[in-house]
Order: C-alpha cells, then sequence, then structure tokens
C-alpha cells in the first residue's frame, strides 16, 4: 500500500483507539463532532452531510454500521450494497472525516456514551427537539450529548440524492 493509502487505513480505528485519539484532540482545544450511519452507496447527499457536520468542530467522528448492523436494520435483502471494509475506506478517504469507528450494535448508543462529542449529529430526518426515544424521530443518544452540555444538531438533505434512489435507478 502506498503512504497516502496507509494514512486512509489508519483512520479506521476500534473504539479504544478511537477515546485515545480523541481525549488527546480535546486536550489540544479540538471540537469532536460525532455523527453515524450506513454509508452504503456513497453519494453527494453524503459527502454534503459530512462537510456540514465537520463545519460543526474541528474534527469529525464518523460510527459507521456494520454489515451485520445494517441487515438487522431490515434495509433489504440486498443491503448493504458494499462490504464493512470498503464503506469504511471511502469514508476515511473523505478529507474532512477524521476517524471511522465500525459498530454492530443497532444504534451507536455506546459509542456517543464512550466518547463524549462536543456535537451530535444526524441528517433533518430526526429532530433533536425530540425527547421520547421511542419517537422515530429521536436522534439515539442525544440524552447523553446534552447532559454534559453538548450540542444536537440536524443537517438538512441535498434534495434528490439517496442510497434507495441511486438502487432505484440501477433496477431501472
Amino acid at each position: 500500500m502506498s503512504k497516502r493509502s496507509d494514512f486512509i487505513v489508519n483512520k479506521i480505528v476500534s473504539l479504544e483507539e478511537a477515546i485515545f485519539i480523541i481525549r488527546g484532540w480535546e486536550l489540544k482545544g479540538d471540537k469532536v463532532v460525532f455523527t453515524n450511519g450506513c454509508f452504503d452507496i456513497l453519494h453527494r447527499g453524503h459527502v454534503s452531510y459530512l462537510a456540514e457536520a465537520a463545519s460543526y468542530g474541528q474534527r469529525l467522528v464518523v460510527g459507521l454500521n456494520s454489515d451485520s448492523s445494517i441487515r438487522q436494520q431490515g434495509k433489504g435483502k440486498d443491503r448493504p450494497v458494499n462490504e464493512e471494509s470498503d464503506r469504511a475506506f471511502v469514508l476515511a478517504g473523505l478529507g474532512m472525516v477524521d476517524l471511522v469507528i465500525l459498530f454492530s450494535e443497532d444504534t451507536p448508543f455506546d459509542l456517543i456514551q464512550a466518547i463524549k462529542p462536543a456535537v451530535l449529529a444526524k441528517g433533518a430526518d430526526y429532530d433533536p427537539n425530540v425527547t421520547d426515544s421511542n419517537d422515530k424521530k429521536y436522534i439515539v443518544g442525544s440524552d447523553i450529548v446534552r447532559s454534559y452540555g453538548g450540542e444536537v444538531v440536524a443537517i438538512p438533505f441535498v434534495e434528490g440524492h439517496s442510497t434507495t434512489n441511486i438502487i432505484s435507478k440501477l433496477k431501472d
């Protein structure tokens, strides 16, 4: 692998490694933003979303659903299209992404609890003001982030750009 590829691969870390790195950033005064998702077929909407999320701080950490986690969510029998190692590599290759952490649970609750980001970002299909964890618009981990004075934000979508739309076009 080239040195540039090594740089990308080194941004894909375990939770334990992430905590160590993040605490170092925080000691330097960097504000850490956390978001999560499947990022199955990376497209303009994803990149715009990640760039906007990154703008809320100095460091962006992405929790990436593992293949098994995506299957558990019932996104469809053909999902994920790309394997977790490929999805992680592509995400880590983006300049605005500082770390990628794979997780196998249904939600990133444990990651958020361990990382304690200054900002928790989700897409606009979620609502930072919803506090009922049974509501579909509830942002998992928002209660944790708010408990220590962190910020929870919803980022608007880029209209017409979604993985579901791309897959639909491919099938037509």
